[in-house]
């Protein structure tokens, strides 16, 4: 796609397996710096799973991961630590600790990872919570937002830092229409404004088609179609149309495999 030095993350050849089941097969993307690139595919297909790959929560079986040219599987824990300083998630269930107000969410990493004075650290956290909407929310508790609120909350957390790498799961899913459109259109002006490099794995395929520079396609554990939104939109590719498409008959299979019914309930 790009050149080595365009591309903020390189993922080359990444096997990873949970027990027997075989996640990732040999999958290889980039992801290219400043751009806004979404990873898409079925429910169960690995997209989290890289998410954690690329912040060194877990290690591929084969292949490589690198970010900002350095090999995350490689570094030392200090080092792991300095570069995870440097990205921001939104975690896919928010991961709002649930005895800390929101306010406090989203001092947590900025008192965690840097001197900066309590003064410094409001101003910050009020901004971003005015850019979600959730500046009158600032002293609620966890227990006290909605799914949708809870979401943005995430989301603030998750870019209070300025991060090089904003990493997004799921952003999308509980919110209202309203909210999906504001919180869709503050990842890509944040991208821009701040020259980040954002991440998003979704399985919403209309919004990210209007959100994206690129797009990757990931089924059975490889990358099956990759391009711009309108050469996605075209591919002839049987699986990625399938899943762009949101087409119920193709390759992609509802059902996870499984022995058929009848043997199961003993009628066969």
């Amino acid at each position: 796609m790009n050149s080595s030095s365009d591309n903020l993350v390189e993922i080359t050849d990444a096997k990873f397996n949970y027990g027997e089941r075989e996640v990732l097969k040999g999958l290889s993307l980039n992801i290219p710096r400043g751009k806004v690139v979404a990873i898409l595919g079925a429910s169960g297909c690995g997209k989290s799973t890289l998410l954690r790959l690329i912040g060194g929560q877990e290690k591929p079986a084969q292949g490589s991961v690198r970010v900002d040219g350095r090999l995350v599987h490689e570094l030392d824990t200090d080092s792991l630590y300095q570069l995870r300083r440097r990205m921001g998630m939104m975690f896919q269930a928010g991961g709002l600790f649930t005895d800390l107000s929101v306010y406090e969410n989203i001092a947590f990493p900025l008192r965690e990872n840097s001197d900066m004075p309590e003064a410094l650290i409001r101003s910050l956290i009020l901004m971003k919570l005015h850019v979600v909407g959730l500046r009158g929310a600032r002293d609620l508790m966890p227990s006290e937002l909605s799914g949708g609120m809870a979401r943005r909350v995430a989301l603030a957390r998750a870019i209070v830092h300025d991060p090089m790498l904003a990493m997004y799961d799921e952003p999308f899913a509980g919110l209202d229409p309203i909210s999906l459109n504001v919180i869709a259109d503050l990842i890509r002006r944040l991208n821009d404004a701040l020259g980040t490099t954002s991440i998003i794995v979704t399985y919403d395929v209309s919004e990210s088609l209007k959100l994206v520079d690129y797009l990757y396609v990931i089924a059975d554990g490889v990358v099956v179609g990759a391009g711009t939104p309108d050469e996605m939109l075209g591919s002839d590719n049987p699986v990625v149309h399938q899943f762009i498409h949101a087409e119920p008959d193709g390759p992609i299979a509802f059902h996870y495999p499984a022995q058929p019914i009848g043997v199961q309930l003993g009628l066969k």
